[in-house]
């Protein structure tokens, strides 16, 4: 897939986009429209129960919706002959709760999206070095998950969703379980790596100190986009 914009000026563009679940019993996402270009820096906030989350595995075509449209480079998600291709090669995942093989060094961790491509064991590992070199790790090569502090687990997981060089970034609450100042490391490394790598960056956040890092907010409650615009401007208003 061209991860270019192309036939389209934006690279995600939702329309009507809904999702039900429980045969319609809850609407996680109620008429959705909305437009990401290449290269921004996107924070999704809201409550819990919102939809940022559905909207984020949608984006990930982790899900489909039940109703509307979602196009990534102007090609319908939903029709995708092959998701995990796409999530491959397109997409990287950040969690909240790192999700890192406890049996696996951070070293193997990071390998781990490289399992499914072409590149030698020895390939991989020099990958792995590389990116976590990038995130400020290259003394802990080696270390099990169980013996690294919650800031480096995530940053481990950080390079393992860098390793097949994906076009977008999707972090859900990457700081929700870290202190303040592992938090904010790991969001100087994300906004370097949008920067420095100019890659496309959409944050899954409850937090408003979180969401002024980017360059655009949008704010969800109740599965319906509320709010578009600058973080200030968000922080400014007045909360419903």
């Amino acid at each position: 897939m061209n991860t270019k914009a192309g036939a389209s000026d934006y690279l995600f563009e939702a329309t009507g986009l809904e999702k039900e679940f429980d045969d319609g019993q809850v609407q996680a996402l109620r008429g959705v429209d909305l437009r990401i270009a290449e290269e921004e820096f996107v924070a999704i906030v809201g409550p819990s129960g919102s939809g940022k989350t559905t909207l984020l595995q949608m984006l990930g075509a982790l899900d489909r919706p039940s109703a509307g449209t979602l196009n990534y480079c102007g090609q319908s998600l939903s029709n995708l002959k092959d998701p995990a291709a796409y999530r491959a090669r397109e997409i990287g995942f950040i969690f909240q709760a790192f999700h890192l093989l406890p049996t696996f060094t951070a070293s193997e961790n990071v390998q781990i999206p490289m399992f499914g491509n072409e590149r030698s064991p020895k390939a991989r590992k020099t990958r792995a070095l590389e990116l976590l070199k990038a995130v400020g790790l290259e003394h802990r090569v080696t270390h099990f998950p169980s013996k690294l502090s919650g800031g480096e687990r995530q940053r481990v997981a950080i390079a393992r969703s860098l390793a097949n060089s994906p076009s977008v970034l999707l972090a859900d609450e990457p700081t929700g379980n870290l202190d303040s100042a592992s938090a904010h490391n790991i969001l100087d490394i994300l906004s370097n790596l949008h920067r420095e790598r100019r890659m496309t960056l959409i944050l899954i956040t409850h937090d408003m100190s979180v969401a002024q890092r980017a360059s655009r907010a949008i704010q969800m409650k109740d599965g319906r986009v509320v709010f578009d615009g600058n973080p200030a401007e968000l922080s400014a208003r007045p909360k419903a």
